[in-house]
């Protein structure tokens, strides 16, 4: 199938046809990555949240962990 690049702000955008989305299991508003290799524009399925939480607090070490933080006392209907 063709398909024609129109300006979109300082870059440019391609309608992809339904039938090629159905083919390759993409659905609009999902996160994709887009990558230039050899030549070639290249469209990749990107995970659901990019990250998984186990990595992400595995990461986590004394050094780079905060302090807690205080507010103040509630000023309104806040739980605590």
């Amino acid at each position: 199938m063709r398909a024609i690049m129109k300006k979109s702000g300082n870059g440019a955008s391609v309608r992809i046809p339904r039938a090629v989305l159905r083919a390759t299991g993409f659905s609009s508003g999902q996160s994709v990555e887009v990558r230039a290799e050899r030549g070639r524009i290249v469209i990749a399925h990107v995970g659901a949240h990019g990250y998984a939480l186990d990595d992400l607090l595995a990461r986590i070490t004394p050094e780079n962990r905060h302090a807690d933080v205080t507010f103040g006392h509630p000023v309104g209907r806040e739980r605590l």
